[in-house]
């Protein structure tokens, strides 16, 4: 049975933050009351692809201490030393990690440093893990930087994967670089307390999050809890501490600058999906002097506050479940019957279902719950249709013999390989937003939200009220952004994206000054980064960044076309 881990890491899930608050593995993770960025953010998993191609000794920087490059650009007062520092490049391997090599792999690594708070440059310092696959090519265009999304996601983990399939058509002309952003992976990280301890330790929650949380007041009772012993776990287990309160957007930006800087690139040239547009964004609102060549795929709209944003995100998981129903009763074996509503409806029906009483699988001691079939669901949506044939099996078990032996598979798989840092992504995420309203607000979105997307509702249930809870959150409102006299910015948009909605595209492609919009009619999240573009979508990245050229205005590519 094919299943999403089989992908490379193309399909790295949005940023989202939920509570995981449901019964079993719920929106929060694959474990009774683990506390988690949600199904969408903390469980898809991926499979790292191995991509060392031939490297040409030209190609390859010496190995060992060499100065950084000189860069026109301007360094910013006070930084100087930041800017100026000599990177220490090492041969290292070429899957996950940043661990030495005795072998020529095509990947060398290195860590410099950055200041903890950029508003105080002589204090605390911390690391920024890098992964450099060299240009295969004689002519060299300069450093692609990448960021696979999350937040939380590593780009040191999934450069290795995507150089030969999302960049196969570029990696002959650019170094390609994935980066730790700070707080996750090998760059300083946030790091947090086990699932297994953590659970013990939530095990006082005011309410039963698998039994009795059945109102708005009881779910914000056990999200409150979760959240703060959460955070006193992370707050434990990060050093230093303070990094919590500094793993903001804009702080990973002007890290992104330093790292441009060392590259030897007077302008950025970028890569970023789903959160790593939300990054580019705000990079080029940043440093528009600076911004290079720059691909947002998979935008988000960083006018949106989290309220708004979560809102954006439950509707557009809400229409990709319709369009995945619409394709399964287009084909052969649909295990729903009648029109898209009422197949809509029959799996909501399951769902339900599977909460009050689990379907057995093939383990005996872990039937199945409605909130173990939804988060497979959900990340499965990430996915376009050449793998949704894999939903169909796992319903039609349910529907036709009280078997779901494939969810609990999917689920396993799942679980085993979780794309991001939990601690990482909820620091994040609460780090960039404001937290607005009160419990009377959030009872009222919660509300809206069961009538937006019924069947995923829970999924995105008191995100702001698990911030208010963590207690690291941002001071700024969400605004547009505009990178007025950045060059040419290209953001593309999925019609059918569950987790970064086509909406968000096309709203951050008219508030940058130079953004033009890309559009692929296809489903499944992002597209130049999907497993199921076509050459339309091919040609026109891998042309903008060879050569500087945009495609037309108002271009439409459609599915594998």
């Amino acid at each position: 049975m094919e299943t999403r881990m089989k992908h490379p890491p193309q399909n790295r899930p949005a940023r989202s933050l939920s509570t995981g608050v449901s019964d079993a593995r719920g929106s929060g993770g694959l474990r009774r009351r683990r506390v988690s960025a949600g199904a969408l953010a903390a469980v898809a998993g991926v499979c790292l692809g191995v991509g060392a191609g031939v490297v040409p000794a030209a190609a390859v920087p010496a190995v060992g201490s060499a100065p950084a490059a000189s860069s026109k650009a301007a360094v910013p007062k006070g930084l100087e030393s930041f800017y100026g520092q000599k990177v220490e490049w090492y041969d290292c391997v070429a899957t996950a990690g940043v661990e030495k090599s005795a072998d020529k792999t095509g990947f060398q690594c290195a860590k410099v440093k950055v200041p903890l708070d950029y508003s105080k440059p002589d204090g605390q310092t911390i690391e920024i893990a890098m992964k450099k696959h060299s240009a295969t090519g004689s002519v060299r265009q300069g450093t692609l930087f990448m960021n696979p999304g999350g937040p939380g996601g590593s780009g040191v983990d999934d450069v290795g994967g995507m150089v030969t399939s999302t960049f196969a058509g570029v990696q002959k002309s650019y170094d390609i670089i994935g980066f730790d952003p700070r707080g996750v992976g090998s760059s300083t990280a946030v790091n947090c307390t086990s699932d297994t301890e953590l659970e013990a330790k939530t095990e006082d929650a005011p309410v039963n999050a698998g039994e009795a949380a059945t109102t708005f007041e009881q779910r914000a009772a056990v999200i409150s809890a979760q959240f703060k012993q959460f955070e006193a776990s992370c707050a434990a287990g990060t050093k230093p501490a303070e990094l919590l309160d500094h793993v903001d957007t804009v702080s990973v930006a002007r890290d992104l600058d330093v790292l441009r800087a060392l590259s030897g690139d007077q302008k950025l040239n970028y890569a970023g999906f789903s959160y790593g547009t939300y990054l580019g964004a705000h990079y080029a609102e940043l440093f528009p002097a600076n911004t290079g060549r720059m691909v947002l795929d998979g935008a988000l709209d960083p006018s949106l506050s989290l309220s708004e944003h979560i809102r954006g995100q439950a509707r557009g998981f809400e229409r990709a479940l319709r369009n995945y129903v619409t394709w399964c009763q287009s084909g052969q074996n649909c295990p729903f019957s009648g029109d898209a509503d009422a197949g809509v409806k029959q799996i909501g029906d399951i769902f339900n279902s599977a909460d009050q009483s689990p379907v057995p699988s093939s383990d005996a001691n872990r039937p199945v719950t409605g909130a173990d079939m939804k988060q497979v669901v959900s990340v499965m949506l990430y996915s376009t249709e050449t793998s949704w044939s894999v939903l169909n099996e796992a319903f039609g078990q349910v529907v036709n013999q009280n078997d779901a032996s494939a969810f609990r598979s999917i689920a396993d798989q799942l679980d085993a390989q979780p794309p991001v840092n939990t601690g990482a992504n909820i620091a994040i995420n609460c780090r960039d937003y404001q937290v607005e309203g009160d419990m009377a607000t959030w009872k009222a979105q919660s509300e809206a939200l069961q009538k937006i997307s019924p069947r995923f509702a829970s999924t995105f249930d008191g995100a702001e009220l698990g911030c208010q809870a963590w207690g690291h959150t941002g001071t700024q409102p969400s605004k547009k952004l505009h990178a007025k006299g950045a060059a040419p910015i290209l953001v593309i948009g999925t019609t059918g994206d569950p987790a970064t909605p086509y909406e968000d595209a096309v709203s951050l492609a008219d508030q940058l000054d130079s953004g033009q919009l890309l559009t692929w009619e296809g489903n499944g999240h992002t597209a130049y980064a999907s497993s199921g573009r076509g050459p339309c979508v091919i040609k026109a990245v891998d042309t903008y960044l060879l050569t500087g050229t945009m495609p037309k205005k108002g271009l439409t590519c459609h599915g594998t076309e």
